[in-house]
C-alpha cells in the first residue's frame, strides 16, 4: 500500500476515534445531568435541580399551571412533596445517546399530606403511592436544556383517591 494511502487511512481512523471519544464525552455529560435531575426528584433538593437544568430550560410537555423554566420542576416537587412527604424517586432505566437521555423514574411513598387546590383539595390517609414517569432530555453544555415527559397520572390519581379504582 502506498504511503499516502496509509497516511490517509490512519488519519481517517484517528478522526473516527476522536469522534467516538467526543460522543462518549457528550453521552457521559448527558448521563451526569440526568442522574443529578433524578437525585433532585428523589430528595427535593433544589440545588440539584439548579445544577441539572440549564438557565433557559424548556419543558416541552408543560402541564397547565406550571411555570416554564427551572422554576416549574421546583414548584412541582414542592407541591408533590407536600402531599407525599416520604416521596422516593428511583431512576431505574437511563439510556443515553449523544445529547439525549431517556429515563424511567419509579415514584413511591405514602399520601399523608394534602393534594389539590381550593374545594378539590384532599387529605391523604397514608395510602401507598407507586407510579412511574418517562422522560426524554436534551442536554447541552452538561445541563438539561429540554424535557419531554409523560407521567402515569391515571394510576397516581387513583392511588390518591381523586379517581375511583385505587
Amino acid at each position: 500500500m502506498k504511503t499516502s494511502i496509509r497516511l490517509a487511512l490512519a488519519g481517517a481512523m484517528l478522526a473516527c476515534a476522536a469522534a467516538r471519544a467526543a460522543g462518549a464525552d457528550t453521552t457521559d455529560a448527558s448521563l451526569q445531568a440526568a442522574r443529578r435531575y433524578a437525585a433532585f426528584w428523589n430528595t427535593g433538593d433544589a440545588a440539584l435541580a439548579r445544577e441539572a437544568l440549564a438557565p433557559d430550560f424548556v419543558d416541552r410537555t408543560l402541564p397547565p399551571g406550571r411555570a416554564q423554566g427551572p422554576d416549574g420542576p421546583l414548584q412541582a416537587s414542592k407541591a408533590f412533596r407536600a402531599a407525599v412527604p416520604d416521596l422516593k424517586a428511583e431512576a431505574t432505566h437511563l439510556v443515553a445517546q449523544g445529547d439525549r437521555v431517556s429515563v424511567r423514574l419509579h415514584f413511591t411513598g405514602h399520601f399523608t399530606g394534602e393534594f389539590g387546590e381550593g374545594a378539590s383539595r384532599i387529605r391523604g390517609k397514608g395510602q401507598a403511592i407507586d407510579f412511574q414517569a418517562f422522560d426524554i432530555y436534551r442536554v447541552a453544555n452538561g445541563r438539561i436544556a429540554e424535557n419531554w415527559h409523560l407521567e402515569d397520572n391515571l394510576t397516581l390519581l387513583r392511588q390518591l383517591g381523586v379517581l375511583p379504582g385505587g
